[in-house]
């Protein structure tokens, strides 16, 4: 019987996740040890200690999560401190919505790029935050000591929450410090994270768009790139180094440590780190949730994506305003929608769902020899899970992808308005000014027209599509009043409603009356997609939910002690800072294809198409190519490199994560993954999986040569 299970241990180990290759698995800093003669055979040329340390100043003091007020421990991307004045690199397309924000029709960032050659003009982003650790410890047998396998899944959320929180509020007690626990493997190991948040951060400069989105949609998620994908903000704390909102004597940042910055050259099979703060990945996920991932998450969300990108391309391309009201939005809503679909058709190239099956069948032949019943009734209960909740998951990709997040109107009308609603009831004469500077800053990024079209469209296909039993009460009623035609019942809500105009809006708060506003047709509409999506997500009985927590818990309990006493096991990814390490390296997509692992400027000019605003080329960027006006950060060939691949694994928010190099220098920044390798949140693929970076010397190319702004580049510390 031994050999029968080192015979299935060994199948499992080659198929699960975190299965001992070194260019895999995102791995806890606090337990980088375990790692270290796998990073040292890779290249790396430094401690652990030195990534690592609570007692001294390390790599992770310069990693930074960017996150929002609301949800600072949430990072949506990774910044990189490169000056001991606070000074920060991250992604352009991190930096984005603030470009936007900042933007005008007069001065228009986004299209034109912004430098602060001053500290005085360096623009402040209130509600934007910048975490670094503290240290990190494992809580885990704290947590278990308030647990039992008899716990009913609410009890046993309740008690993880008491004990997490009193935890969290030991470790930062006396100090202004933040911290949370969170879960690993599916809720069998809980790591504590301290953190310091600071809450002034100000945007310093940015390359324009058509060159820190250059490709846009039809490079995205692809290599090659030539994308000048970076911006840089500046931390800045009280004048005592504590975090604080923005003020006029705030200073800059004295971080711990900060990342020299290389311009030497770089070499196929080059050790590369990646340390950041990458979202979610779902490398334990069943065939049963792949199947839910591929036919209903992916699939939906592209299909009704495509329908608000159509609209959104056309109306940007016809007006400037339109362009920057909706660049954000456009841009987070496009990303996914590409995302989708690559990662489908690379799940179905690869046949990750025989692999899921295969590494089921696997499992289940081991958990029939343990003593212990809920291994082998793990599998059975995550499956039934997932089939009761089918429809009502079908269901809520509609409502939220078509009626919530499309046209932004009815949401926004249920939320303010349910608001108004309820300070009226209390009382008639309620002031209600307080919700128009909210409104205002709803106009400023938002087009009547453009929503009234999205609404038209996004609402008639929810209503073809969806299961019609399930549509909310409006849009059958809309289909029945209109016969069919919603572009006039859009006409007809966005004429009549008081959200829809500024103008509309001011009238009802000087003269407000509650009877008008419970008839108004957006408020209605967004009132009831709500209710509806809620509604729907409250139909999954409680028993399916709780069968899958609590089965995805014990299969994945099951291949942690299968692969007992294995050193490289790396949990998803859940926001929490990790790192990744690998190596600089070209690949061979498909027969008869092979990849270099880096592009030069050159690409730029190749791929030039003025009718096209995916590869405008600007003027100057063209009149320094013409010079080779390149400075010092030509390779060894005399070529500006402006791209690189690593076999490095990454997911979303590792975007704008520095790219380290044997010695601890920053080489590169990572900002997007290759199409070929698109299921690598789910499986990864050591052959094809890659991750694009931008080269470090590029960056400071433009920031010195392009832009001018030397000043920046006075700070940092160039390795050449």
């Amino acid at each position: 019987m031994k050999v029968r299970y080192i015979v299935i241990a060994i199948a499992l180990m080659l198929a699960m996740p975190g299965a001992a290759r070194a260019d895999e698995g995102m791995w806890l800093l606090s337990l980088l040890g375990k790692n270290y003669e796998d990073m040292q055979k890779a290249g790396f040329r430094l401690t652990v200690e030195d990534i690592y340390s609570v007692n001294r100043n390390c790599i992770k003091d310069a990693i930074v999560g960017l996150g929002n007020e609301g949800q600072p421990f949430w990072h949506f991307c990774t910044g990189e401190i490169i000056s001991n004045e606070g000074l920060m690199s991250t992604n352009h397309h991190c930096g984005y919505g603030k470009l936007q924000e900042h933007s005008t029709v007069e001065h228009d960032y986004l299209r034109d790029g912004f430098w602060a050659y001053t500290k005085e003009q360096e623009l402040p982003n209130p509600g934007l935050t910048a975490s670094i650790l503290v240290r990190m410890e494992d809580v885990t047998a704290r947590v278990n000591d308030a647990l039992s396998d008899n716990m009913s899944e609410g009890d046993r959320e309740a008690a993880i929450k008491r004990v997490s929180d009193e935890i969290a509020e030991e470790a930062v007690k006396g100090t202004y410090y933040s911290a949370r626990v969170r879960p690993m493997f599916n809720g069998n190991q809980f790591f504590l994270f301290v953190h310091v948040i600071y809450r002034d951060v100000r945007l310093v400069g940015a390359p324009p768009s058509s060159m820190g989105k250059f490709g846009g949609d039809t490079d995205n998620w692809s290599w090659p790139r030539h994308t000048c994908d970076f911006s840089m903000f500046r931390i800045y704390t009280a004048p005592d180094g504590s975090p604080a909102a923005y003020s006029k004597d705030n200073v800059p940042l004295r971080p711990k440590h900060h990342l020299p910055v290389s311009i030497r050259e770089i070499n196929d099979g080059d050790f590369a780190m990646v340390l950041g703060f990458p979202g979610t990945t779902n490398h334990f996920l069943t065939s049963y949730g792949l199947e839910e991932t591929m036919d209903i998450t992916n699939k939906l969300r592209y299909e009704i994506r495509t329908v608000k990108i159509n609209i959104l391309r056309e109306e940007m391309d016809a007006s400037q305003a339109t362009k920057i009201k909706y660049a954000s939005k456009y841009a987070s809503c496009s990303n996914y929608w590409k995302y989708s679909n690559e990662q489908n058709k690379a799940l179905a190239h690869l046949n990750t769902m025989g692999v899921k099956k295969e590494v089921e069948t696997e499992y289940t032949d081991w958990a029939k020899f343990q003593k212990d019943p809920k291994y082998i009734n793990a599998l059975p209960r995550i499956r039934d899970a997932y089939k009761a909740r089918r429809t009502a998951e079908e269901a809520s990709m509609y409502l939220y992808e078509g009626l919530l997040t499309g046209a932004e109107l009815p949401l926004r009308a249920r939320n303010i308005g349910e608001a108004m609603l309820n300070a009226l009831n209390n009382d008639k004469n309620a002031d209600l000014s307080a919700y128009q500077g909210m409104m205002d800053a709803f106009y400023k990024d938002y087009d009547r027209d453009v929503d009234q079209r999205l609404c038209a469209a996004l609402f008639a296909y929810v209503y073809t599509h969806m299961d019609r039993d399930l549509c909310p009460d409006f849009l059958k009623q809309a289909d029945k009043k209109y016969k069919g035609d919603f572009v006039k019942y859009a006409k007809d809500l966005y004429s009549k409603s008081i959200f829809a105009t500024p103008e509309a809006f001011e009238k009802f708060v000087s003269k407000p009356n509650a009877k008008t506003l419970e008839k108004d047709p957006a408020l209605i509409a967004g009132r009831e997609a709500v209710a509806r999506y809620i509604e729907v997500n409250k139909s999954v009985p409680q028993k399916a939910e709780e069968d899958l927590t609590r089965g995805m818990r014990d299969f994945t309990n099951g291949i942690l002690q299968i692969n007992d006493g294995r050193k490289l096991m790396s949990p998803d990814a859940n926001s929490t800072i990790r790192c990744t390490y690998g190596n600089v390296k070209a690949y061979d997509p498909k027969d008869g294809i092979s990849y270099h692992y880096y592009t030069t400027i050159d690409g730029v000019i190749q791929k030039e198409d003025p009718t096209n605003s995916e590869f405008i080329v600007p003027e100057r960027l063209k009149k320094l190519y013409a010079d080779k006006n390149f400075g010092y950060y030509v390779n060894r060939h005399g070529e500006l490199p402006t791209c690189f691949i690593t076999n490095n694994d990454i997911t979303g928010g590792n975007s704008g994560s520095p790219v380290i190099n044997a010695q601890g220098h920053l080489i590169g920044l990572a900002f997007d993954g290759n199409s070929e390798a698109m299921s690598g949140d789910i499986d990864f693929e050591e052959n094809l999986q890659r991750c694009i970076c931008l080269d470090a010397r590029y960056m400071l190319w433009v920031i010195d040569i392009y832009a001018g702004a030397t000043n920046l580049i006075d700070e940092m510390d160039i390795v050449r």
